[in-house]
């Protein structure tokens, strides 16, 4: 990367420098890797990066509190290598993060396995008919004796398919809406859950549609209380929403740093493209936008870990400018590379399927632009 000069900014600690260092050291020797087989590749990273001990970044001991900066360095620094290292990383933090923020002494034991990547994890949360309207859940877990039998379906869940453990989020039905919502540890080899259909997308990722019949879990199995699922959602998403943008944030680094490549050796009549004074304005306009999102991104991250009980307003600014930044950051790299840059294969090209999700799932952007209005009211 041609500047690191973030890293001294006054949000980050000589810990988080030297974590930085290190990682950017592992990249170099470890990614990005092959992507032929999606589900391979997923489960290889995970491995490689649990041995490299990175994983434990996604899990807290009981008492202790993530490290948002030391989360959101990471998933940046992954997303610039390899976006693909970036989503086996995410995945091991949020779908593990009810368990971080609530779980028993019992159910973090699934936590020291997904920490040292001997187990993938999943966050089961979308439905059909409720994507960003959580509230709208359909899913039911219904107690009996003994435990919970729970009915429904989820959808567009990362790691679905080959995750070892999800934690699902049904209705339990203490109040309406979101206050009868609960969430629950789901081994996968648990019987009566199916995975109905594996879904493909402009950047392949192990994604799956998960049907539940008749699911028997003990009570045990329950994270925090019941009718407590919304809120522990949301407080998972508080801490991980920033890591998004984060992870965007990388993507514009590495498309900017292709773009300065591109610019100075490309020649155009005699001249470098860069020389260009156009040019030049849309260079400067993607460095603009990078830094506006790092400072939002790590705001949020130092608030939260400076103790904040919630940053529902920090961490949506961060999630929603950082993405659509880097949408726009990452298109006019592909048009700074002219064909080169729709040609498949090429980095600027992939950044492109890569960098779209990333403005829709955890809250699409217009759902954080109700969420900051809101916060101003």
């Amino acid at each position: 990367m041609r500047d690191a000069s973030f890293l001294d900014w006054p949000f980050f600690e000589a810990r988080h420098r030297d974590l930085a260092a290190a990682l950017e050291a592992w990249c170099a020797l470890h990614l990005p890797v092959d992507h032929g087989d999606v589900d391979a590749a997923c489960r290889a990273l995970v491995a490689a990066l649990g041995q490299g001990g990175w994983l434990r970044h996604t899990g807290a001991a009981a008492g202790e509190r993530l490290d948002v900066r030391t989360l959101c360095l990471i998933r940046e620094t992954l997303a610039r290598h390899d976006p693909l290292a970036d989503f086996a990383f995410a995945m091991q933090g949020l779908g593990m993060g009810p368990v971080t923020l609530f779980g028993t002494a019992e159910q973090r034991a699934w936590l020291d396995r997904t920490r040292e990547g001997g187990a993938l994890s999943a966050f089961a949360l979308t439905e059909p008919a409720s994507g960003s309207d959580v509230a709208a859940t359909a899913t039911t877990a219904t107690r009996v004796q003994g435990g919970w039998v729970l009915n429904g379906e989820k959808t567009w869940i990362s790691n679905g398919g080959i995750a070892d453990v999800y934690i699902l989020f049904a209705r339990t039905g203490e109040a309406a809406g979101a206050k009868g919502l609960s969430a629950f540890l789901l081994p996968a080899a648990t019987a009566g859950l199916t995975v109905a259909e594996r879904l493909e997308t402009i950047a392949p990722h192990p994604l799956a549609r998960l049907e539940l019949r008749n699911v028997e879990l003990p009570h045990s199995a329950l994270i925090g209380e019941a009718g407590a699922g919304f809120r522990i959602a949301m407080s998972v998403l508080d801490v991980f929403r920033p890591t998004v943008g984060a992870a965007a944030l990388g993507m514009a680094r590495r498309a900017l740093d292709e773009s300065l490549t591109r610019t100075a050796t490309r020649r155009i009549q005699g001249e470098a493209l860069a020389s260009l004074q156009m040019v030049q304005g849309h260079l400067a306009d993607m460095a603009l936008k990078i830094d506006a999102a790092a400072l939002l991104v790590y705001r949020a991250a130092w608030t939260k870990d400076r103790g904040a009980a919630r940053i529902t307003r920090e961490a949506a600014m961060a999630k929603l400018y950082a993405t659509e930044a880097a949408q726009e950051v990452i298109d006019m790299a592909v048009q700074l590379h002219g064909g080169d840059g729709v040609r498949r294969g090429s980095v600027v090209e992939a950044l492109y399927r890569d960098i779209r999700a990333l403005r829709i799932y955890e809250g699409a952007s217009d759902v954080q632009r109700i969420v900051i209005a809101r916060s101003l009211q």
